[in-house]
């Protein structure tokens, strides 16, 4: 078998027609049809069901759809990274960040890649999880950087750590829990409290914690998915964030916001890691990116 006889596959199951499908490839319809016998010959059984003038998929053609799309791209995906190395050229990052991530690495990424890389095309796409995932697979975004509870393995991801921070309950300045020795969670939910949506695993960690007012169903009051927003209100008002410390680093660090002493204090961290397609071939410029995300990801 070859490559061609995949791309003669999927145009004939996109297409839904040998002579539509024999336009498409520059090919007469019996060289598509003896390409296609050949297929069925190599593998030991028929990847279609001709009924009059349809033709329909069997299971074994679905199977190896399924597997041609995937090599196609790794051969398309090859064949592009061998031409920008042969060039000079980096080529394109395509990068989708969960929400703590993005607080800390949207900006600092794109002023790097500005400064140090110029002639990378740079593409960062913020989202659900669930929307990411559905991009990474179809090969929209080359990667992930996301806190690793948000997703569940999978046969088809390459799920690598990064990082573990640290979370906190931060406000502002002058909030009026600065003043207290100690902070209680009864006294905590006199107040607005703000977060991303929490994992299963952080919401059990908070209700081992400090009680099932805890859960984050009802404890949190202003949920996003953008951390600099979140951080923005907590500026603003009497708001509490709850979260990883290190994206309210800037604040913290001036001390425009600070950390609450809770009682008992917060035990919580989030793991975040980069997720790939497994054996998918990497482009050159995901090596800048791996670098990147190692020196910035840090309390």
């Amino acid at each position: 078998m070859d490559i061609r006889q995949l791309r003669h596959l999927l145009a004939l199951a996109e297409t839904g027609s040998f002579s539509r499908a024999a336009q498409q490839q520059n090919l007469t319809q019996s060289a598509l049809s003896r390409s296609i016998q050949a297929l069925e010959d190599q593998l030991g059984g028929l990847l279609l069901d001709r009924i009059g003038k349809r033709n329909e998929l069997t299971p074994l053609g679905r199977l190896v759809l399924d597997r041609a799309r995937r090599i196609l791209d790794e051969a398309d995906e090859l064949r592009e990274s061998a031409r920008q190395l042969a060039s000079g050229q980096m080529g394109a990052l395509r990068v989708g960040l969960g929400s703590g991530p993005g607080a800390l690495l949207m900006t600092p990424l794109l002023q790097h890649m500005a400064t140090h890389h110029p002639g990378v095309r740079t593409e960062i796409l913020r989202g659900a999880p669930e929307l990411q995932l559905v991009q990474l697979r179809e090969r929209r975004l080359d990667a992930l950087v996301i806190d690793v509870r948000r997703i569940a393995p999978a046969a088809d991801l390459l799920i690598q750590g990064v990082t573990e921070l640290r979370a906190a309950f931060i406000c502002r300045q002058q909030h009026p829990l600065c003043q207290l020795t100690t902070v209680s969670l009864d006294e905590l939910l006199a107040y607005p409290v703000a977060s991303t949506p929490l994992s299963d695993e952080v919401a059990r960690l908070l209700v081992d914690a400090y009680g099932p007012r805890a859960n984050p169903d009802q404890m949190i009051t202003l949920c996003c998915e953008e951390v600099s927003s979140l951080l923005d209100t907590v500026r603003e008002t009497d708001a509490v964030f709850v979260g990883v410390s290190a994206a309210a680093r800037q604040g913290l660090l001036t001390g425009e916001l600070v950390e609450l002493p809770m009682n008992p204090p917060l035990q919580a961290t989030a793991r975040f890691a980069m997720v790939t397609l497994l054996g998918r071939t990497e482009g050159p410029a995901m090596a800048l990116l791996r670098r990147f995300v190692q020196s910035r990801l840090h309390d």
